[in-house]
């Protein structure tokens, strides 16, 4: 659990997500806005994506090169 909160690409995803929908939910929702909340659940998706399969390949014993 910690491998995913304290991964720098994991914070700055959220705090990316948090910024949008705040920013967005104080002006006028069209479009734009859905695509910006979409796009920062993209990126989170990602991220933790990246933390989950860089943990197996350190279990598994594979450097990654």
């Amino acid at each position: 659990m910690r491998k995913y909160v304290l991964n720098g690409a994991i914070i700055s995803a959220t705090v990316s997500a948090i910024s949008t929908f705040r920013t967005g939910s104080a002006g006028p929702r069209d479009w734009r806005f859905y695509l910006s909340l979409v796009a920062s659940v993209l990126t989170l998706v990602v991220a933790l994506g990246t933390v989950h399969k860089e943990s197996e390949e350190m279990a598994e014993g594979k450097d990654g090169f």
